[in-house]
């Protein structure tokens, strides 16, 4: 069978082709504007060849920045318009202020305000396009889910979620269950008649949600063989939730929990664990020196806002399971938890309004990187618990001592990808994060968390 399929690009090549083409609209947009009108402050040539890396640099790391790559908010006309301001303020600030690589600061100071409206106009123009038509349901990706003992509508849903462009348009119930139990209208699809079906609705995959011992029938088994021999694509469904959604699927792993899950090689390469802890080091020797800067202003909003002591110390539990103290900022009233532990809550009425101030920009873990030094924590990790919650959270909840497998972060995966939680269910949510922390961990995901971290402060999402 030949595979037809329309068109649809994977989250990879989206994220690839939305990073291209923001550099060559933007340097397209220079150089049609240097052409028609007289515009020489930046020039698109061969001898500029400096000037255009040390731009596409700037542009790819603050659109990272500010979220312009996370393609959960690409489709919303709105915010890509304010975090395309924001990534092309800061971007042309930046540009401006490079000496040597970029071009000297023209004489006509107008040219500043045209390089930056032709920049930030040619990517409104352009992202407004891809929202038009690159995220229009013609580029959606339609799947198959083949499987048992599982609930389909919470599969097709847990994959638009992590995808919008991805669509789950037919499923083959492998136990043969009541239909009714199908919550959504999605098609049940007969095994003799998938390969008519994956022609007729342009089906892009396969996705396999059958249980490792439970196996599937003959009939069903021959028909995937034939449709792999002609190469059409089909996956299994844990792969691509891990794919499209950045995290594990803890609530699949059971027994098969070793089989099933190669914790990353960087947990034992010493070259790796060698330079994170050099970064450990010198961003824990930039933090302190910045946070001592920033003291006395923090000393004044306490004494005003807080009164009463300015640090606070608590156990927590870290790497390998031993206990350390954790040093931070104090947020809450003074006794905050005189009636025993309890989880901060959202809109918490024991957070000061300072101490709200203190969290929402992060200020109040500056202390931590005290810990980071001493080696009890590091920059980038899972965040540490406290002892009594952890003891009740492990009691529920499978393999959650596994976060302590590494050192705990300052941020994390977890941190940067969800939104505050403080229930038995939001733990499990972090924890699929942080347990893809530690099967992924590596330099390139260490750099993805520190620029989601920076974004987190931008915009004011700390807890």
């Amino acid at each position: 069978m030949k595979k037809k399929s329309k068109i649809h690009f994977e989250i990879s090549e989206r994220k690839i082709l939305l990073r291209i083409f923001d550099v060559i609209f933007v340097l397209g947009g220079l150089q049609l504007v240097s052409h028609f009108l007289h515009f020489d402050y930046f020039q698109v040539s061969q001898a500029h060849w400096a000037w255009i890396i040390v731009l596409a640099i700037y542009l790819t790391v603050f659109c990272t920045i500010f979220e312009l790559y996370n393609l959960q908010k690409t489709n919303n006309y709105i915010k890509v318009f304010k975090n395309l301001v924001l990534a092309s303020s800061v971007t042309v600030l930046c540009y401006l202020l490079t000496p040597f690589y970029t071009p000297l600061l023209p004489a006509n100071r107008f040219q500043i305000v045209v390089f930056y409206f032709t920049f930030l106009g040619t990517l409104v123009l352009w992202r407004f396009a891809y929202i038009k038509f690159i995220s229009s349901p013609r580029f959606y990706k339609k799947v198959v889910v083949v499987g048992d003992s599982f609930n389909i509508a919470t599969i097709a849903q847990e994959l638009e979620t992590a995808d919008p462009n991805y669509t789950v348009a037919g499923y083959i119930d492998t136990k043969e269950l009541d239909a009714s139990n199908v919550t959504r209208a999605i098609p049940k699809i007969n095994v003799e008649a998938l390969k008519d079906y994956i022609k007729k609705e342009h089906i892009g995959e396969v996705v396999v949600s059958t249980g490792y011992s439970s196996g599937m029938e003959k009939k069903l088994y021959d028909v995937l063989i034939d449709l792999l021999e002609v190469g059409f694509p089909i996956r299994e469904y844990d792969q691509v939730y891990e794919e499209l959604s950045s995290k594990i699927p803890v609530s699949r792993l059971k027994e098969d929990f070793y089989k099933y899950f190669p914790f990353s090689r960087s947990n034992h390469n010493k070259l790796y664990l060698f330079f994170h802890r050099i970064y450990d080091i010198v961003f824990s020797v930039i933090g302190i020196i910045l946070g001592s800067l920033l003291i006395p202003f923090v000393f004044l909003g306490n004494l005003i806002g807080n009164r009463g002591p300015l640090f606070y110390s608590q156990v927590r539990v870290g790497r390998h399971g031993k206990h350390f103290k954790i040093v931070k900022l104090r947020t809450m009233v003074t006794n905050a938890e005189a009636g025993g532990a309890q989880w901060a809550q959202a809109n918490d009425t024991r957070i000061t309004k300072f101490g709200r101030f203190l969290r929402k920009t992060r200020l109040d873990e500056i202390p931590q990187f005290y810990n980071v030094l001493r080696g009890d924590m590091s920059v980038i990790g899972p965040r540490p618990e406290r002892p009594v919650f952890v003891k009740k959270l492990a009691k529920e909840i499978p393999f959650y001592e596994i976060r302590h497998v590494i050192k705990p972060g300052l941020t994390g995966w977890a941190q940067v990808s969800i939104s505050y939680g403080s229930t038995i269910e939001d733990s499990l949510h972090k924890l699929q994060y942080d347990l893809y922390y530690i099967k992924k961990r590596g330099l390139f995901l260490d750099l993805r968390i520190f620029l989601k971290t920076l974004s987190t402060v931008i915009f004011f999402r700390g807890q």
